[in-house]
């Protein structure tokens, strides 16, 4: 188990460029989608900012506004209407090894355990299928589900089975982790927790993150950097740099200065009519 413990990560090709290079950037980004009557709807307009490796980013906003689409051609899965992508500072336009997505939902396959689900991406890509195994495992590991390489996703709580979508993000090391409300149907007691075990696992990884939540606390709690996004057409409206302590703790989310940036947020959303909770 000591080997699985102290695997030591892959760098992939972008994590070892320059660290002038931004981990991606977004620049002039619209987004326009055809509706089933015929009319253009906008979705995003004109969003740009960039994130340095190695940082974590949260991106808040109303429902609607734009935010999973906007991950979504981070991750190669949309593409945007206009404007430019760049991923480690080059063009980027479809889906990437360097990029690692977990959904809200895990979508776990039933019929396949736990060790051959986070398998899954390594296998599509043809890698090694001896180094993938110990990748998986140490993932695994990470995020504490050792032990449980033989289960079956049934037999699996929410929160254990998000860990296991998070292991598989990560099972070929992107220098990018993208995750979708990863927490969302979760219960509040199990999502403080996993907030908690996420901001380790960032530590442990030392991979880019860009997390989209409907939640304004944990987007504090998580961020090095808030995103915050208008109503439809979805727009950065403002960008707040979360001045908190890099260890952080549960206990963090009584602090005046956390309740400031929450705030903070909150009156940004509420002046362009996205407050949704």
């Amino acid at each position: 188990m000591n080997a699985i413990v102290q695997f030591p990560p892959r760098r992939t090709t972008l994590q070892e460029a320059s660290g002038a290079v931004p981990a991606f950037r977004f620049e002039g980004l619209h987004k326009t989608f055809r509706s089933k009557d015929g009319a253009d709807v906008v979705a995003l307009h004109d969003v740009s900012f960039s994130v340095e490796r190695g940082e974590f980013v949260t991106v808040v906003g109303p429902s609607g506004c734009g935010k999973s689409t906007l991950l979504r051609i981070l991750a190669g899965l949309e593409r945007a209407s206009r404007g430019t992508v760049e991923l480690g500072g080059r063009r980027h336009t479809g889906p990437s090894r360097d990029v690692g997505v977990v959904f809200q939902a895990p979508v776990l396959l039933p019929w396949r355990n736990i060790l051959d689900n986070v398998l899954v991406p390594a296998q599509i890509q043809g890698r090694d299928p001896k180094v993938a195994r110990e990748r998986a495992l140490h993932y695994l590991h990470l995020v504490g589900l050792a032990g449980f390489e033989t289960k079956y996703p049934g037999e699996l709580s929410g929160g254990m089975q998000q860990r296991v979508g998070i292991a598989r993000a990560l099972v070929n090391d992107p220098m990018l982790l993208l995750m979708d409300e990863p927490f969302g149907a979760l219960d509040a007691m199990t999502r403080e927790t996993m907030n908690v075990e996420l901001l380790k696992l960032r530590e442990r990884t030392g991979a880019t993150i860009m997390l989209v939540t409907h939640s304004i606390p944990e987007a504090v709690f998580l961020g090095d950097r808030v995103i915050v996004m208008s109503p439809r057409p979805g727009r950065v409206t403002k960008v707040i740099d979360v001045d908190l302590p890099a260890a952080r703790t549960l206990e963090l989310i009584n602090t005046e200065r956390f309740g400031s940036h929450v705030r903070d947020i909150r009156t940004n959303l509420n002046a362009s009519g996205g407050l949704d909770g």
